[in-house]
């Protein structure tokens, strides 16, 4: 039975990374029908999920969720709840891509997210590197097709029609949390993994920090290096914001213990 760290109002499974690219692994090949997803908690996210109902029902109802960052490890640590490692969904992917060479049958894998012309070629570099994986699908939907019920059930269509096992999901935070939660009866995958900017790193649209940023916790400040005018102004707001949400969690959980 997995582990659950609680902090934050959710639930953080504290597992390794290959012990959830084996448990996913084995729910692809499972029979299972309903659609189980994956979210992957960073210090944005525990920002963003205070003023959210919507975005805490996205939590409530995935089915594994893995601490992406170095903060929320940390976090756990100092409450005695620790978490065993960082599991980024740009790391997972991989992982789980990685897994396929020892299934039965084809990962069978559909890729919804990032630019034009984006996907199609993390499909291309997916198949040279994991032979055992087959892109059945790609597609990268226009700017605000959430809000449109019509373009919703066309890209549910497209995947329905491709049968995927392995939905790789990169809209960004919270877009694709609760775009999963609220077509998850609908999206015909056995798993969905909201990835963020998976899609572009393997495409090499966007590059990933280096190994040694990313084991220090310092792949934040490569993204703002890469990124300012996108990130810069989010990244300063998580900075005054959290530090203030991890008070309070410490305080609640110290009054907690000594009741």
């Amino acid at each position: 039975m997995t582990t659950k760290c609680t902090m934050f109002g959710i639930e953080i499974d504290a597992i390794s990374m290959d012990t959830a690219a084996k448990t996913l692994a084995r729910w692809l090949e499972s029979p299972h029908a309903r659609c189980r997803y994956v979210v992957t908690p960073n210090v944005d996210h525990i920002v963003k999920l205070r003023n959210s109902l919507a975005f805490q029902a996205a939590y409530a109802g995935a089915s594994m969720v893995l601490a992406d960052g170095k903060p929320l490890v940390l976090a756990s640590r100092m409450m005695g709840r620790a978490l065993k490692e960082t599991v980024p969904g740009s790391d997972l992917v991989p992982s789980l891509l990685h897994q396929a060479r020892s299934m039965n049958q084809p990962m069978r894998v559909f890729l919804l997210g990032a630019g034009s012309g984006v996907a199609e070629r993390a499909a291309r570099i997916i198949a040279q590197r994991w032979p055992n994986v087959l892109i059945v699908g790609t597609c990268s939907p226009p700017f605000g097709f959430e809000t449109l019920p019509s373009e919703c059930n066309r890209i549910l269509d497209e995947i329905a029609a491709a049968e995927p096992d392995l939905l790789i999901v990169g809209l960004g935070a919270p877009k694709q949390e609760l775009w999963v939660h609220e077509y998850r009866a609908r999206i015909h995958a056995k798993v969905a993994i909201c990835a963020g900017a998976t899609i572009d790193f393997i495409a090499g649209e966007k590059a990933r920090a280096p190994v040694w940023m990313r084991k220090t916790g310092l792949e934040w400040l490569h993204r703002i290096v890469t990124e300012p005018r996108r990130l810069l102004r989010r990244y300063a707001h998580d900075a005054l914001v959290f530090p203030t949400v991890l008070v309070k969690e410490l305080v609640s959980n110290a009054v907690a213990r000594n009741k």
